[in-house]
């Protein structure tokens, strides 16, 4: 794979990133000499090396960019002609600064670029531009996927993307473009109540606008000027219910309650909830209230008759199992298409199995999420579900405030498990 560090690289970030940037520059690294980089451009084009003769079309070198950083990385020499000649680029420092611009503004997500101005003994100067391949899937501002299938770019049809992202298993799935989605697939009603609920709102804004609010002012869609293509976040935050489940399959919630107090109790109510987030909170707080109590406190006696055939209702905290559900339907990883979250309820516990991909994730990180530190996976989502204007009760404080809460209450700490791409709550009851 002909990717090379360069001679003199500079990388274009934002100040917040730059420390740690000349940090990694300042490390030793393999020099690139001119008699390597003219091997490596006899060697023509292929899956990982492009060759331009100049920076004219920006929308186009966009596209090039894009599919290099989805096809495991690459690099893109300016001032070289079709028959593998050096012209050299006239004003190199400009290329330079439209490259870094590209990588910031047109490509999400964006991309840190490494730069270099190679000089030859002509005079004639060359750029080359380093692509590194770290946070697939990368699109350009519109929405559009692109691959490299040897010299030649070709963008992601809408038929391909689904499978190929499924197979990557993107972390940021949020922010994946749905072809298909129309404005008359939201909830107007959920989405205009939220944008309501904002005091400071301009009287501008793109009031009942349903493609341009969600473009222009939330940034859940993509598209150019007359196109409209919403992410998933979008969908599965303000998509009317029987749309999402139609649109996004993957998004539904199992819950289940049974008689007993391991996995081998009698089934006694099972359910697919469908819908938006905002529907499927709703509809899992009124399951478990059906089958358990939900207090601020301890209660102080049991009123369970001893010797009753019947199991006792438990008693939970109320504000650990709110944020334990809250956790689990905006922190779920869309990625892993065959794990649907589920919700099970026993006589003594209830227990949460939300999709999370186990590399990466254990032993460290968590533990560390027992103190506060989280990875979200999906930051759109959450902070949108986690308003008050959006409609829902979301406690604060965490998975610290659910293992201190649920103890408290129950006497015993509620317990995390993470196996087989699979994260898990247990919560004790009283």
């Amino acid at each position: 794979m002909p990717r090379r560090k360069y001679r003199h690289s500079q990388r274009f970030d934002s100040q917040a990133d730059r420390s740690h940037a000349e940090y990694l520059l300042s490390q030793p690294a393999q020099i690139t000499t001119r008699t390597e980089l003219l091997r490596l451009i006899r060697g023509g084009e292929d899956t990982y090396l492009e060759l331009k003769v100049r920076l004219s079309n920006s929308e186009k070198i966009t596209q090039g960019i894009v599919a290099l950083a989805n096809t495991n990385g690459g690099t893109i020499i300016f001032g070289v002609n079709d028959q593998l000649r050096i012209e050299g680029v006239a004003n190199p420092e400009w290329v330079q600064e439209e490259l870094a611009r590209i990588c910031r503004e047109e490509i999400v997500p964006p991309i840190i670029p490494l730069i270099d101005t190679i000089a030859f003994d002509s005079g004639k100067r060359v750029v080359a531009l380093d692509v590194q391949s770290r946070r697939k899937p990368y699109r350009t501002r519109e929405g559009r996927f692109y691959m490299r299938f040897g010299a030649e770019k070709r963008e992601v049809s809408r038929e391909q993307l689904s499978m190929w992202l499924d197979e990557i298993r993107p972390l940021g799935y949020e922010n994946v473009p749905l072809f298909t989605a129309e404005p008359h697939d939201f909830d107007d009603g959920l989405l205009w109540t939220f944008a309501g609920a904002f005091e400071d709102v301009s009287p501008t804004i793109n009031l009942y606008q349903t493609a341009d609010f969600l473009k222009k002012d939330l940034i859940l869609a993509v598209g150019g000027a007359d196109e409209f293509f919403p992410t998933v976040a979008a969908l599965v935050l303000f998509g009317k219910d029987e749309r999402v489940q139609e649109l996004f399959p993957r998004s539904v919630v199992t819950v289940s309650r049974y008689s007993g107090y391991n996995g081998n109790a009698q089934l006694v109510e099972k359910l697919e909830l469908k819908g938006n987030l905002h529907t499927q909170n709703e509809a899992i707080i009124a399951f478990i209230e059906r089958y358990c109590d939900l207090a601020k406190e301890k209660p102080k006696k049991s009123l369970h008759l001893v010797g009753s055939p019947v199991a006792a209702r438990a008693t939970y905290n109320v504000y650990a199992i709110r944020e334990a559900v809250a956790n689990a339907l905006i922190h779920r990883d869309f990625a892993l298409r065959d794990i649907p979250t589920r919700i099970t309820i026993y006589d003594n516990f209830i227990e949460i199995v939300n999709a999370r991909r186990t590399q990466g994730f254990v032993p460290p990180a968590s533990r560390a999420i027992r103190y506060g530190i989280t990875q979200r996976l999906n930051p759109q989502t959450a902070s949108i579900f986690s308003r008050r204007e959006y409609g829902t009760s979301v406690p604060r404080g965490g998975v610290p405030m659910i293992l201190k809460q649920s103890e408290r209450m129950a006497g015993k700490r509620a317990e995390l498990y993470t196996a087989n791409d699979e994260f898990k709550v247990k919560i004790y009851g009283v």
